[in-house]
């Protein structure tokens, strides 16, 4: 007899680092950890009365089932992308508690078990599991590489199928840290299908450039679009777990996403209200943290764009977001690269496969890991791999 869904069915195999880690850990080994992107452990400074204060609130000991969220919680978030180009109105704001919900709650919006939405690769190893929970098809399209990212529309149209319900872009992308540009949105627009963008890592432009677009809500003539966005970045308040949809579109379209979006909101209606009375604040006070990480990204990136000069590999174009590519010399698989750094060097870093990289030999760092830790951890790979 069987017991179990088919979506829940995964791989539970360790691949060969997994289980390196885990002897590394066992040995109580000391590491650098170069993959790092929880906020919280990354020895970022916070306004610790801006954060705790507000879940004081009173209100919060009142239960408000509200399917959108409370409206002045929505209308902080709606104040937050106005203030940034963005303008939403707060009755087009659907709160959630992660940026992963969000996407379940739109997958359950647009598509029936079979149906596919077109996601980018390399990025995220999330959609797959995502999409398989909801019984739906995650179908990858390609950012490709020429000194700079770019999508490839001829893979974009190539996947295209009658069971397309939505196209997913990340803004900037994890790990690429490619925007999306003016042209891209519109060719995506016409597609026909509506627009799902992430937009979780946007605040964190590594540089400017005239071509990118603020947001995918303005200017992609999609019939529908939806902007991702939430506090686990954007003031790196992961465990707070709030996050949100802004709707954008043909008002015929955006309503009735709406009004279907309310019942979706009202059956799990997973929102805190400790954490809804205190966003404003949270909005208001992340400027600590914010800049904080600004000037770390910053930073790191500039220091494994210096130490790579002279070496032999290269570090691949980043606009923006948290993490920095590598490409290293293909005398061996990435997968065996990461296993060497962490076995000889205690150095922990990403290989490309993991984020669905279609070629060797890459390995993606984050750029948030702090500064001294990085910085010893790219004298060592730097090493390790002008030895080999």
């Amino acid at each position: 007899m069987r017991c179990f869904s088919t979506r829940a069915s995964v791989d539970f195999t360790p691949n060969r680092l997994a289980q390196a880690l885990d002897r590394a850990r066992t040995a109580k080994a000391t590491l650098l950890d170069l993959t790092e992107s929880n906020p919280t452990r990354a020895d970022i400074p916070y306004d610790q009365e801006g954060v705790l204060r507000p879940l004081l609130d009173a209100r919060s000991l009142v239960y408000q089932p509200a399917p959108f969220g409370i409206r002045t919680a929505r209308e902080a978030v709606a104040q937050d992308l106005s203030l940034h180009g963005v303008a939403v109105e707060p009755e087009r704001i659907v709160l959630t508690s992660s940026t992963s919900e969000a996407y379940a709650f739109l997958f359950k919006l647009l598509a029936d078990p079979g149906d596919e939405v077109l996601v980018p690769a390399p990025s995220y190893p999330l959609f797959e599991h995502l999409a398989r929970l909801e019984s739906i098809r995650a179908v990858p399209y390609r950012l490709a590489y020429d000194g700079s990212w770019y999508i490839d529309f001829d893979s974009v149209r190539a996947r295209m199928s009658p069971r397309s319900r939505a196209v997913l872009v990340v803004h900037p992308n994890n790990p690429t840290g490619s925007y999306v540009k003016r042209e891209e949105l519109a060719a995506l627009g016409s597609l026909g299908v509506p627009i799902i963008s992430d937009e979780v890592f946007s605040r964190y432009p590594l540089r400017r450039d005239a071509e990118r677009v603020d947001s995918a809500i303005a200017g992609s003539g999609a019939p529908l679009v939806f902007s991702l966005g939430g506090l686990s970045k954007l003031a790196l308040l992961p465990q707070m777990k709030i996050a949100w949809i802004a709707v954008a579109g043909e008002d015929a379209r955006v309503k009735h996403a709406l009004d279907r979006l309310d019942v979706i909101g009202d059956t799990f209606l997973s929102v805190g209200s400790p954490a809804q009375h205190a966003l404003p604040s949270w909005l208001a006070s992340r400027s600590v943290a914010e800049q904080a990480v600004t000037d770390r990204l910053t930073s790191n990136l500039a220091w494994v764009r210096d130490a790579a000069i002279g070496q032999p590999f290269s570090w691949l174009d980043v606009e923006g977001g948290w993490y920095v590519t590598l490409r290293l010399p293909r005398t061996q698989s990435e997968e065996d690269w990461a296993l060497e750094l962490l076995e000889k060097d205690g150095v922990i870093v990403h290989p490309g496969h993991f984020f669905d990289f279609e070629e060797e030999a890459y390995l993606v760092l984050s750029l948030l890991t702090p500064e001294p830790r990085l910085r010893e951890g790219m004298r060592r790979l730097v090493e390790r791999v002008s030895r080999a």
